[in-house]
């Protein structure tokens, strides 16, 4: 059973970061993370502050015609979760017929790295499950490390 903590962030696919930006800095008043990085190529996206603890990750879409089939802005949206190991969540809902498609892998969020798995919803919306638990990114490390 999973012991869900909180909502990390969403990820939402916007047509123009820039104006995007603006928009949730100058109308909402929150604060911008990681633009100058975003503008200069080294990440991937700009994320906006919600709260200590919850971000929107601004996704720039690049193709907006192969991406008409999704019927949502949302990307996807990410539940944080207590546990150390991913390998028992991820277990433990393959055990119930979901296909976990990505993970355990080290992934950036609110709280700096973390360890997580993505899978689908019934109806096909993406779910991220993370954990920033002290030992999640050192046992990640230890199963990838190369054997002696």
């Amino acid at each position: 059973m999973l012991s869900v903590l909180g909502m990390d962030h969403i990820v939402l696919n916007v047509a123009d970061v820039e104006r995007s930006v603006a928009f949730y800095r100058d109308v909402l008043g929150l604060g911008i993370e990681r633009l100058e990085e975003w503008r200069a190529r080294s990440i991937g996206f700009p994320s906006v502050r919600i709260s200590a603890d919850t971000l929107i990750d601004l996704v720039q879409v690049q193709d907006a015609a192969a991406r008409a089939d999704r019927v949502t802005n949302l990307n996807h949206f990410c539940l944080v979760i207590a546990d150390e190991a991913l390998e028992p969540v991820a277990e433990h809902l393959r055990g119930r017929g979901v296909d976990v498609y990505t993970g355990p892998a080290r992934r950036w969020g609110a709280h700096g790295n973390g360890v997580s798995v993505y899978f689908r919803d019934p109806d096909g919306n993406e779910i991220e499950v993370r954990s920033y638990a002290a030992g999640a990114l050192e046992r990640l490390a230890q199963a990838s490390a190369p054997a002696h």
